[in-house]
């Protein structure tokens, strides 16, 4: 079993033991054991670049943005927008002004259902999502349908946890106005062909939705080459601060959106009876950003391009592979739910053992110093259409090694072997 201090061999195209040495956290014991850290789906650690970063902000250069003449608010304000820039070339936007911050995926998603759903849609109108959405792109939809009249339509998955992609050739048509998916499963971890859906969708006259929480901070990811119209994504799941996330819109229906949020930083200029707004994307960034989320942001983007988009997603390929393989030899006492084939997968391996509820492996994998996330994962409907009422969800991202994998197979069959 893995406890004290563990060498780990550089068994993967990043160099895990100068990568974990960013991250402080790592050295933790957790109940006197080593920290294993498999919860990076709900949300990554900090690297000491970040962490630093948002600290010599504050130190040394705060400021607020875009409204003062002195040094540091000009300052703040160049670095802020340089952020824009760098998280714009990071998905291979068009440019910086198709890049809206928002506080997180959710903020986001809301974002596109209230500024662009609530004017776009009318009753005779179909919204499309599929039953593996996180609830942060299901309730904005469901309210917009309550307000607006449109129907809500969902694309089911087959058995080995892939979406039906022949349902949804079939059952879009010209009443689709909207389809709104996951990049990634947060619970199965699949990997969906984005780019066929939006062809498809486009032919219809349709926008297509895409929520990139768990993919973004994963694999390469070029908006263009998607052909995609909006794309959501977190700050604290790719290695930057919590309340800070990514809206991007296709430049050609940044005027489609209006404004959901008003107020100071978003505005030309205002009369006693009317308002003129500031062009796109400060048009919607009201009030007071936060400065140093985006700073932060902008250094974990830095970090994860210094390894390299392509080398962080064969590491989770490598990894899943590896650890797909452990839990199967286990498979007389664990069910493993999503695909098999880890180049339609990402780092996510959902779980149960048979016999104990989810929350109960949970605490006994934290006995162990394990930490992974139990529940429905805000996926509620999911988890009914694959019967369970909770799974237990390893997550795993850059830091993680195959020595983590081990000690958590190590951990299972102890676990398993008591419940007998």
């Amino acid at each position: 079993m893995m406890s004290g201090n563990v060498n780990f061999k550089l068994m993967s195209c990043i160099d895990l033991e100068e990568t974990r040495r960013d991250f402080p956290i790592l050295e933790r014991k957790i109940r006197g054991k080593s920290l294993v850290y498999l919860d990076s789906g709900a949300s990554s650690l900090k690297p000491i670049q970040v962490i630093d970063a948002v600290r010599e902000f504050y130190l040394k250069e705060y400021s607020n943005i875009h409204r003062g003449i002195h040094y540091l608010s000009q300052q703040a304000t160049s670095r802020y927008e340089e952020a824009r820039e760098k998280i714009a070339k990071f998905i291979n936007a068009n440019g910086p002004e198709e890049v809206i911050f928002t506080y997180g995926t959710t903020d986001s998603l809301n974002m596109v259902a209230y500024s662009y759903g609530l004017r776009a849609l009318k009753p005779e109108n179909e919204i499309f999502l599929t039953v593996m959405e996180h609830h942060s792109n299901i309730l904005p939809w469901m309210h917009i349908s309550s307000i607006t009249g449109a129907r809500i339509n969902y694309i089911d998955i087959t058995d080995d946890g892939l979406l039906d992609y022949e349902r949804i050739d079939r059952e879009i048509d010209e009443k689709t106005k909207i389809f709104s998916v996951t990049h990634m499963s947060n619970v199965l971890g699949t990997i969906v062909d984005v780019r066929r859906i939006a062809r498809r969708v486009h032919e219809v006259g349709g926008v297509i939705v895409v929520d990139g929480a768990q993919s973004v901070p994963h694999m390469p990811i070029n908006v263009r080459e998607l052909e995609i119209d909006f794309l959501a994504f977190s700050g604290h799941k790719m290695l930057g601060p919590t309340g800070i996330g990514v809206l991007w819109v296709k430049h050609d229906l940044l005027d489609d959106l209006h404004p959901f949020r008003l107020g100071g930083g978003a505005i030309r200029d205002v009369t006693l009876n009317d308002f003129m707004l500031l062009d796109p994307p400060n048009s919607f960034e009201a009030g007071t950003p936060n400065i140093a989320g985006v700073i932060g942001l902008a250094t974990a983007v830095e970090y994860l391009q210094r390894i390299g988009m392509d080398k962080v997603r064969r590491h989770e390929e490598e990894l899943t592979s590896y650890t797909l393989g452990k839990l199967e030899d286990l498979e007389d006492y664990i069910t493993i739910y999503g695909p098999k084939n880890v180049s339609v997968r990402g780092g996510i391996i959902t779980f149960n053992i048979r016999g104990l509820d989810s929350n109960i492996v949970g605490s006994l994998l934290d006995s162990y110093g394990i930490a992974v996330r139990t529940g429905k994962h805000c996926a509620h409907p999911l988890h009914r259409r694959l019967n369970i009422d909770g799974s237990v969800r390893a997550s795993i991202y850059i830091y993680n090694t195959r020595e983590e994998i081990d000690y958590l197979a190590s951990a299972l069959r102890e676990i398993i072997s008591e419940a007998k």
